[in-house]
């Protein structure tokens, strides 16, 4: 090429870099859009709660007065346009949390509120309720509770006595009500929490979702779609994701968690791999994933890829354990994942989660 045309197609690029800068910066990113707290009045000091529930590498370290009324809302984040998300602590249920160690969230539509589970007290379901009820006067008409583990759907009573409220959960939370699993779990909370937990009841649900694996179920309300998908047994006695149709959401739950290792509670690991595989190939260009645990995140959702990697490589070191003839005792003792000691719950979780995937490989011997 001559140098001439060289230097007039380089004259050509500088120019247009210099045209477009500013256009590219005039888009902010999703995390300067929205993500930051919606009701600050709300929110306390000496919480640590951090600057955005998008794409953030803070936690929060929130101590709640428990004293404090149930018609006191709770600090809420706006991440998209009418969607708001209770972005928890991430450590183990005590007494400073109380019982705010995962997320929840809602959505606004032109009908009425979508509610995505319900916190771990029924007192913390209350105060949903209260802070919902502080930003619209839109009444609760759904409440989808993504699974039954109890920080996710012990708040869920507060809800069941508000008229026109339908109730969504996995047919799977049928078989946990009914289990000696909730009975020792509530037992724990009501030890630790007995005001906050006095009025729980385990609730039902008014449609069960019982469809083939990763298939949908929708709703509509207002201006809103959302298609709740039935991904299997991969981490509970059944779970369900969320695709908020307008603002492409997709609500995750515990299929991934974000700056904290997984539990693998009483799903399986194989499963747990293949939701992942379908959720990346059918929401990668998603505009946001809320997981159950940690803030909110913007592709590549990285978050997904490492509980993956986590998953797999301890499906990997406990299915040659077991096919060396190495017994649960030296396995799960001798199995360490050293760039994941620094994670919270690292300590707490990964032993039991060796421990549960070595029994579903030796289960796998005989199947």
């Amino acid at each position: 090429m001559p140098v001439s045309r060289t230097f007039d197609t380089l004259k050509h690029l500088l120019l247009s870099v210099a045209v477009l800068s500013p256009l590219l910066m005039a888009f902010p990113s999703w995390s300067q859009q929205f993500g930051q707290i919606a009701n600050p009045e709300y929110a306390p000091a000496d919480w640590g709660l951090p600057d955005t529930a998008v794409d953030s590498d803070q936690v929060p370290s929130m101590k709640i007065d428990p004293k404090a009324s149930v018609d006191r809302p709770l600090p809420v984040y706006r991440i998209a346009s009418d969607t708001y998300m209770f972005l928890g602590n991430i450590s183990t249920l005590n007494e400073d949390n109380r019982g705010w160690n995962g997320n929840a969230g809602f959505i606004v539509t032109s009908e009425g509120v979508v509610v995505i589970d319900t916190l771990g007290t029924p007192k913390l379901g209350r105060r949903v309720i209260a802070t919902i009820r502080s930003l619209t006067d839109k009444p609760i008409r759904y409440l989808i509770i993504t699974h039954n583990h109890p920080d996710h759907s012990y708040g869920a009573e507060a809800f069941a006595s508000i008229d026109g409220v339908t109730i969504i959960a996995h047919k799977g939370s049928i078989q946990y009500n009914q289990s000696e699993t909730l009975d020792s779990s509530v037992d724990y909370r009501r030890e630790l929490l007995p005001e906050d937990m006095k009025d729980f009841k385990p609730v039902a649900a008014d449609n069960y979702i019982d469809a083939e694996t990763f298939t949908s179920y929708r709703i509509e309300l207002g201006d809103a779609v959302f298609d709740i998908y039935n991904t299997g047994k991969h981490h509970s006695h059944g779970d369900l994701i969320v695709h908020q149709r307008k603002q492409d959401v997709v609500w995750i739950s515990d299929l991934a968690f974000n700056q904290r290792t997984t539990f693998l509670g009483d799903g399986h690991s194989e499963q747990i791999i293949l939701a992942q595989d379908w959720l990346m190939d059918n929401f990668s260009k998603a505009k946001l994933m809320v997981p159950g645990h940690g803030s909110a995140q913007t592709a590549p959702f990285p978050m997904v890829s490492k509980t993956r990697d986590y998953v797999q490589r301890l499906r990997d070191a406990m299915e040659k354990a077991v096919d060396d003839g190495v017994g649960i005792y030296d396995a799960v003792r001798d199995v360490e994942f050293s760039d994941w000691k620094d994670t919270y719950l690292y300590q707490e979780n990964h032993k039991a989660n060796a421990n549960f995937i070595y029994l579903e490989m030796e289960q796998a011997l005989f199947e």
